[in-house]
């Protein structure tokens, strides 16, 4: 038996110790918003946030993460109430087949949180932070997340739509 917290609510699961974290998710708790792509951590459909930090859920084991605070793209926002990257997501057409698209857009959504703490990135001009999101800086640091339909001009608009709004509103995008 593990207890993990997905999306602010703790479940009790009773997981082989061999259930990675995205069959836990998809098979144990019916959170199928989160994509089994490639199951080798190659793709990025199946990027959570764990403690606020993006990571590939097919690449590690559901016991490993308890007293973790797992965020999967059912806790970003609701069809009523959208958090400003998915908005910015419909907004620009920011998919096409869509399998991709909650990966892509909790991937996007960790990467801004990055970007606000000042990480740079392997394109970033300057170590030092205050990095501005070019498209070759988006792109870097999006990288980790395929999209087989080529919507990536469409991503990387939305992105910057959902920075921006973010930084007026002093929210997490």
């Amino acid at each position: 038996m593990i207890n993990l917290t997905i999306n602010g609510t703790e479940h009790e699961l009773d997981v082989d110790v061999r259930t990675s974290l995205l069959d836990a998710l998809r098979d144990h708790l019916a959170l199928t918003g989160t994509k089994k792509g490639c199951d080798h951590g190659q793709c990025g459909a199946c990027t959570v946030l764990v403690d606020g930090r993006r990571i590939n859920s097919c690449l590690t084991l559901a016991v490993m993460h308890e007293g973790d605070a797992i965020t999967t793209i059912e806790g970003l926002g609701t069809p009523g109430n959208l958090n400003p990257m998915q908005e910015a997501f419909l907004h620009h057409d920011g998919f096409q087949c869509g399998y991709c698209t909650p990966g892509q857009i909790v991937s996007a959504t960790g990467m801004l949180d990055e970007v606000g703490k000042g990480w740079p990135s392997n394109v970033s001009a300057s170590l030092d932070g205050g990095t501005e999101l070019s498209d070759e800086e988006i792109s870097e640091r999006m990288s980790g997340n395929l999209c087989r339909c080529s919507a990536y001009p469409n991503i990387v608009d939305a992105i910057r739509t959902a920075s921006g709004k973010a930084a007026k509103t002093g929210e997490s995008a």
